[in-house]
């Protein structure tokens, strides 16, 4: 850095290191970095002139915090321009059902309840269990042997004793017989979703009917 101790004297010159630190003043762009080395070049002491190294150093140091401020920029601008998209792709799941793991379902009057059980290996006996909030069971629906894989079920809304229940929210869980075992296996129930909102966090919430909130990263299939 130049200035009036190296025999210039009222006049004193500033680097791009110390021009960088103060945030009060307006950034210093391409322009003003060219016209500030030029100014130093032409003013340097001649018995103190500025080494190369110095030079290289400034530029590549403006350079480094240019190209920063130029990728966050861009980042920023590519952040947004994916959430709006990712909301707008969204919106057209409204009306449409889904697949997650939420454990419960809505029963609507003379409605089914559908979803998958995902069975980790062969089983010579799958079975779905369908309970009222009060934690009884209404329905068992025997699904025989099955290979490994996902496997579809349907309950109709007939309990065991044949009458329809009450319309509501059931939990369903299901288990399978794997080496003489029984074990219980993940459940995927669909849904209807009502609307989609974005999160604080930039994320996308589902409103499932009956359910209520739930991450759009939790869905496992769109039907």
């Amino acid at each position: 850095m130049i200035d009036s101790q190296n025999g210039i004297p009222g006049v004193e010159f500033r680097s791009v290191q110390d021009l960088n630190k103060e945030s009060t003043r307006k950034e210093l762009g391409q322009e003003e970095f060219l016209k500030l080395m030029t100014t130093q070049l032409q003013n340097q002491d001649p018995f103190k002139p500025m080494e190369n190294g110095d030079f290289l150093a400034q530029i590549a140091q403006f350079s480094t915090v240019e190209g920063i401020g130029n990728l966050n920029t861009g980042f920023e601008e590519l952040s947004s321009s994916l959430v709006s998209n990712q909301a707008l792709q969204a919106s057209n799941l409204i009306g449409r059902s889904v697949l997650a793991p939420t454990g419960v379902a809505s029963l609507d009057q003379g409605g089914t309840i559908r979803g998958t059980a995902q069975i980790p290996a062969a089983s010579s006996d799958v079975t779905v269990s369908v309970f009222d909030q009060a934690g009884q069971v209404v329905r068992r629906i025997n699904l025989g042997s099955q290979a490994a894989g996902d496997v579809e079920f349907q309950w109709d809304g007939l309990r065991d004793d044949g009458q329809y229940a009450t319309p509501g929210n059931y939990f369903v869980s299901a288990e399978a017989s794997v080496d003489g075992r029984n074990e219980a296996v993940e459940t995927l129930l669909a849904s209807e979703v009502r609307s989609v909102t974005l999160s604080n966090s930039g994320g996308l919430l589902l409103d499932l009917d009956g359910i209520g909130s739930m991450d759009f990263n939790e869905v496992r299939q769109i039907l």
